[in-house]
């Protein structure tokens, strides 16, 4: 394992200084109601405070009628098109689909045969990294987090880059590409190395073949063998199609457009969105699922009772069991009530890879965590809200049926979204225009200055 630094500040002192910045950083939420402050950008009825204008992508879960927030089935469309409409054509066609949501969510438009095929030729030749950058910055210093390495993988292409401060739409473009298609490889490549710097495991690392699409290039990657079946392949690229992007209002795309709207390069406001993305309120869940899955078949002698399982689930709810916060992962959503559609999709296609792999008793929790979760938040917290799974129940599921560590598992979010994050940054610089810079209400009385000598 890699030498750790030490920090030279004891406990004591620490613990010290924590009591001095608790004393004068507390806000009571009275104060909220009080300046009627939107926290989190929430509306009072739960709804997103509205930021910004898109045509990037649209989330729907509900309908606003005489005031109030009327639930409906969840909607995801990507430029106008249904996901479930995109998600479908290319099973029919038996194709990969997630380069035509990138070329969809870059340019707003389905693209032709030779349009998407360009576009794959792109990819394909901007797959690698420059000379000596796996050995001397991934490899030199091994990271415990991926999503950590890659962030500042990202931040140091900087260097690499010619022109990178240039935030013309033709150079941004560029990098935009340049980094979609880098990710894959980044992503394996900082994998490959904690695997040998952490786990005392053989690191491999694989030629790229340019002619695979981005699902096949993945697994060929992280598999010792290079051996993975159509269908698999096939599953894998419908998750990345479906985590490509999710609108402008969630977090790690409002970072990456907050950051753009400042004028930065395209390398430090994508770094914003993996640092957004990493946090376990935001991409980081669909791990807390898959642990949370775990945690429950090993405390109930048969997970697949759902008697059992609303027991345990109750007491994960009153914080006596799980990890302690009273949170059930991969339940519940800002925007979808009735439905979240990327679960849905992951849930009709993951079953049948799930049950012929064996993983049958996963499934099966992860369904009675789907179906009791509302019924219990009503019977233990009397809420009557509309709940559904979202997509991280079974994203998590999904990866492990097809072999993927749990390492992995919010760094592929990432290198989806990295597509999203691009065509916002993009839509931002042609149409923002203003630096973003929301206002803050000081709560903090005014006082009178103390010399040093008189102070207490």
């Amino acid at each position: 394992m890699p030498n750790s630094y030490i920090s030279p500040i004891s406990m004591e002192a620490l613990s010290s200084l924590c009591g001095e910045l608790d004393k004068n950083n507390s806000i009571q939420p009275k104060d909220f109601e009080r300046y009627q402050v939107k926290r989190g950008l929430r509306n009072s009825d739960g709804t997103g405070v509205m930021a910004g204008l898109t045509r990037i992508c649209s989330v729907e879960g509900y309908y606003i009628l005489d005031g109030e927030r009327i639930p409906k089935e969840g909607k995801l469309s990507y430029r106008g098109y249904d996901i479930n409409d995109i998600v479908d054509g290319c099973i029919k066609n038996n194709r990969f689909g997630y380069e035509e949501v990138v070329w969809l969510l870059l340019f707003g438009e389905l693209p032709t045969y030779s349009q998407l095929e360009s576009l794959r030729e792109v990819i394909a030749e901007c797959r690698s990294l420059p000379d000596e950058f796996i050995e001397d910055t991934i490899m030199k210093n091994p990271s415990k987090d991926i999503m950590n390495k890659m962030a500042r993988c990202v931040m140091i292409l900087y260097s690499f880059d010619e022109n990178p401060d240039d935030i013309s739409i033709p150079n941004v473009l560029r990098q935009s590409l340049q980094l979609i298609a880098q990710m894959p490889t980044i992503m394996n490549s900082a994998y490959q190395v904690k695997r040998r710097a952490y786990y005392n495991k053989t690191m491999f690392l694989h030629p790229i073949i340019k002619e695979q699409s981005t699902s096949e290039y993945i697994l060929n990657q992280l598999r010792p063998d290079k051996k993975f079946t159509d269908e698999e392949a096939k599953l894998l690229d419908i998750c990345l199609m479906l985590h490509a992007d999710h609108g402008g209002g969630n977090n790690s795309t409002f970072s990456t457009r907050v950051l753009t709207s400042s004028g930065t390069d395209t390398y430090s406001a994508i770094t914003a969105g993996f640092g957004s993305l990493k946090g376990p309120r935001h991409g980081g869940a669909n791990l807390r699922v898959s642990e949370q899955m775990d945690d429950i078949i090993n405390n109930v002698s048969d997970s697949t009772d759902p008697n059992q399982v609303k027991d345990y689930l109750v007491k994960i709810l009153n914080k006596q069991a799980g990890d302690g916060s009273g949170l059930i992962y991969g339940m519940g959503h800002a925007v979808y009530t009735k439905s979240d559609p990327r679960a849905v999709i992951l849930k009709e296609r993951a079953r049948k890879l799930a049950y012929e792999k064996g993983f049958e008793k996963e499934f099966k929790t992860l369904e009675n965590i789907e179906f009791l979760t509302p019924e219990i938040f009503s019977e233990i917290k009397g809420s009557d809200k509309v709940m559904c799974a979202n997509v991280d129940l079974y994203s998590g599921l999904v990866y492990r049926v097809l072999g993927i560590p749990q390492d992995l598992y919010t760094p592929l979010f990432a290198t989806a979204r990295i597509a999203g994050w691009c065509a916002h940054r993009l839509e931002e610089l042609t149409s923002g225009g203003r630096i973003m810079r929301p206002a803050y209400k000081s709560v903090s009385p005014s006082r009178r200055f103390v010399g040093i000598e008189d102070r207490n």
